[in-house]
């Protein structure tokens, strides 16, 4: 452990921290602008929104992503909605609520100055996408419609259906494509990082393969942010689209970036249940759905076979209004993903196996008529019968907790740039706004937050003394980080193996499930961090990549993915059990209170643990940044 991190957080109460940065963008003269260059790593929300914004502010940008096109970045699976506090409904929200209930969300372990300036500017992202003619949900008078999500007691997510994500995305493209037309932007598709670029222990570049020809290519630039998203596709199973990996961030972290609290990351309550062994990845159902639909399973264990309809009402455990009865069906999704798994592990869960419960809409339909649910939420039910074939209309559905996003991230701080200067990271890709948990609906408002606000007010003040010092391509430091690429690209193709890298991935998948999934223990934890090196090994002797580099081969982007999972999920374990304390998603069974709730340690571990890589073998070192509240007095997590 090496002393402490300094965020460089602003002097001054949480409303003036920000404002105290809002004229970062004059430190560049225009006319310098188009001279200086910027490296954006990831086109989903936060990376698309910042490269339209730097691009409309005049600087040159380098857009990539492994996509054919920004339209697929997997921003385009939120579902449920974005939240802003805009108080339309007159329910009593203003900007301090929406910042104390994301903070009381995250259970007290996120930096109090970022969470206060995302809850600021929420309500001026709700105005630009609005400009931008993002479709959202209207009531019938023509203002902006809201709905209730986990964890708030108020109306204000915003929400197209249950495809805003994909909304926003396709509103954050446009702009992106007015800039790709304008010149100031160029787009790299099919093409992914596999390394950064030092120079001077400055970011400088990236190196990138391109996943149609094979080849590898040097880009040099003044800076670098990433925004490649979560690393939620370690467990193997999860929410996230197939190709989302952490192969950006951890090539950071292994090139001196900081990762901080690995081990955060979330599960969803509201996913369709595992069908099988062999499934490639599971469905989110949106959050969204708990506002008129009712969680519950038998009272009775042997009722878990009979069709739901042949349970009366009075054998129905509404467990969440009993143990919630203030929040119900909306508490926090980490209460109600541990909510979920304990009935299920007293014998009352419903479906295969008994991993499931129901959530149903009958209630709901009989009081305002099954067209007002179509409008909500038809596009999801139509989902759900396509994977399930049961209609949610007439069935209860069937939802079991699964992972969705990670808090954790690289660590960067209040100007949202690593420790390696020069080096941005945004959206999931960083740690910043959500501690031990994400409310709903705050994904995407942090990535456009970041994309649209903070970060291009922020990166020209690094970007004012960058001047004239862009390396060139052909420099040592770029010659070395090419050569390293390549021999790990070689050595996966010389093992020549039996077993396939997705063999591999799902063993990974499992054991991370098992002993530092929803819940974990210092025996479990222990048993992962001596198993996942020994099949890191064997990955290595035994790993099957065909084909050849110089072509498309998908056998290599996996492997090449997995070795990274690998290592990675080694950091996630010793995170974990460093964190000897429970705090929202990260729930260590030894400390939990007398009505099984999350038992934290704020004397001990009210701080984010930053990680530093060693050297491939050796054990990382620990930074700690301690949290401080100026303003929320720090309490036992409540939603009863």
């Amino acid at each position: 452990m090496i002393g402490t991190l300094d965020p460089k957080v602003p002097p001054g109460p949480l409303d003036q921290k920000w404002r105290n940065h809002q004229d970062h963008s004059r430190l560049v003269n225009p006319n310098n602008r188009r001279k200086l260059e910027v490296i954006i790593v990831g086109s989903g929300l936060a990376g698309g929104s910042a490269a339209a914004t730097l691009g409309e502010l005049g600087y040159r940008v380098k857009c990539f992503c492994f996509q054919d096109s920004p339209r697929r970045a997997h921003s385009i699976a939120a579902q449920g909605g974005i939240n802003a506090a805009k108080n339309y409904q007159n329910d009593g929200d203003s900007v301090y609520r929406l910042f104390y209930d994301t903070i009381k969300g995250g259970d007290f372990r996120s930096r109090e100055a970022n969470v206060y300036r995302l809850a600021e500017i929420a309500n001026n992202i709700i105005d630009q996408c609005v400009a931008q003619g993002v479709p959202f949900a209207r009531e019938y008078s023509g203002y902006l419609a809201n709905r209730s999500f986990g964890g708030a007691q108020v109306s204000r997510t915003f929400y197209a259906r249950g495809q805003t994500g994909q909304q926003l995305l396709l509103g954050c493209y446009q702009a992106l494509c007015r800039q790709v037309a304008s010149g100031t932007v160029q787009m790299f598709p099919y093409t992914e990082m596999l390394d950064l670029v030092n120079v001077n222990g400055q970011a400088k570049g990236i190196i990138t393969r391109n996943l149609r020809s094979g080849k590898i290519e040097r880009h040099a630039a003044d800076a670098v942010v990433l925004a490649t998203g979560g690393y939620g596709n370690v467990f193997y199973l999860s929410t996230n689209a197939r190709g989302s990996n952490v192969t950006a961030t951890y090539r950071a972290y292994k090139r001196g970036a900081l990762f901080a609290n690995p081990s955060f990351t979330q599960i969803h309550p509201t996913c369709i249940p595992v069908s099988g062994d062999y499934q490639s990845k599971l469905t989110l159902m949106s959050e969204s759905l708990r506002n008129d639909g009712r969680v519950w399973v038998p009272k009775r264990k042997e009722d878990r076979f009979k069709a739901p309809g042949e349970i009366p009402e009075g054998e129905r455990d509404y467990y969440l209004e009993r143990k919630y009865p203030s929040y119900g069906n909306l508490a926090p999704r980490d209460i109600s993903s541990r909510a979920a798994k304990e009935v299920c592990d007293e014998g009352r869960g419903v479906g295969p196996g008994g991993r499931g419960v129901y959530l149903d809409f009958a209630d709901a339909i009989k009081r305002l008529g099954v067209e007002t649910i179509r409008e909500r939420y038809g596009n999801l039910f139509e989902v759900y019968k396509k994977i399930t074939g049961e209609d949610a209309y007439k069935l209860p559905m069937r939802i079991y907790p699964a992972v969705h996003y990670t808090m954790g991230g690289l660590w960067v701080d209040y100007d949202l740039m690593s420790n390696v200067p020069g080096l941005f990271v945004i959206g999931e890709a960083n740690f910043s706004d959500h501690g031990a948990n994400r409310l709903g609906a705050s994904a995407l408002m942090q990535g456009l937050a970041d994309g649209y606000f903070v970060m291009p007010n922020t990166l020209p003040n690094y970007l004012a003394g960058q001047m004239g010092k862009r390396p060139s391509p052909e420099s040592s430091e770029f010659q070395e980080a090419e050569n390293s690429v390549r021999a790990r690209i070689e050595k996966l193709l010389k093992v020549n193996g039996t077993r396939s890298a997705d063999s591999f991935h799902r063993e990974l998948g499992l054991l991370l499930w098992d002993k530092c999934g929803m819940s974990r223990n210092e025996q479990g934890l222990r048993q992962a961090l001596r198993k996942i090196p020994e099949l890191r090994d064997e990955f290595w002797r035994d790993v099957r990549v065909p084909g050849d580099q110089e072509d498309y081969n998908q056998s290599l982007e996996r492997a090449g993915r997995v070795a990274d999972f690998l290592e990675f999920a080694e950091l996630m374990c010793i995170d974990a059990l460093e964190r000897d304390e429970s705090a929202g998603a990260h729930f260590r069974e030894e400390h939990q209170t007398p009505d099984g709730e999350a038992l934290r340690d704020d004397e001990s571990h009210a701080a984010v643990f930053a990680w530093e890589f060693q050297g491939d073998g050796q054990p990382p070192k620990l930074h700690r940044e301690e949290l401080h509240f100026e303003t929320v007095h720090l309490a036992q997590r409540s939603y009863k």
